[in-house]
């Protein structure tokens, strides 16, 4: 077991990639091992709009989602040691990215589209960015060349543990 703490290491932590890759899930027990905030960006959204996210983007549409979302993302990042969960688009906006660059480290958990449609397929959450699977392969497909400019990648598999991902990003922050 790698041990840390939030000190040692570049903070905020953005954890980005596809839906369902495990954003929120690793961020979890990342911030929990760090004991150091956790911010899941998608929470902070609905509760500032106070709707889902299916809501919005159905109602207020997806531009203005994404306005929502930079405004969160804007003050989560000035929160200081934190870990924070990043929406899957949200790193699709270059004001986004500049912002991560400035004021923390980025980490893309790289999980292969399967994993993420199966995951997707199990969650009982209505996703309005994935309705069938062409859309949803073809957005993913949109999304890796971005997702590539992450600072750190780590790749997810259907074996990998939220544990043994929080000790791979632990030692690639550690030897950075």
């Amino acid at each position: 077991m790698i041990k840390s703490s939030i000190s040692s290491i570049p903070s905020p932590i953005f954890l980005l990639g596809f839906m369902a890759s495990g954003k929120s899930t690793v961020g979890r027990a990342l911030a929990e091992k760090l004991n150091a905030p956790f911010i899941d960006l998608d929470e902070k959204i609905i509760q500032q709009a106070g709707k889902t996210i299916g809501e919005i983007i159905q109602q207020e549409g997806e531009p203005y989602f994404r306005q929502l979302e930079a405004e969160c993302l804007q003050k989560a990042a000035v929160q200081g040691s934190a870990v924070i969960a990043l929406g899957g688009g949200a790193f699709m906006q270059s004001v986004n990215r500049e912002l991560i660059a400035q004021t923390g480290v980025s980490i893309w958990l790289n999980a292969p589209f399967e994993l993420c449609w199966e995951r997707i397929q199990k969650d009982a959450v209505v996703r309005p960015l994935a309705p069938t699977i062409e859309e949803t392969r073809h957005r993913y497909q949109q999304r890796i060349p971005v997702y590539q400019q992450a600072q750190i990648q780590i790749e997810v598999t259907q074996t990998s543990s939220p544990e043994s991902l929080v000790d791979k990003i632990l030692t690639y922050l550690q030897t950075a």
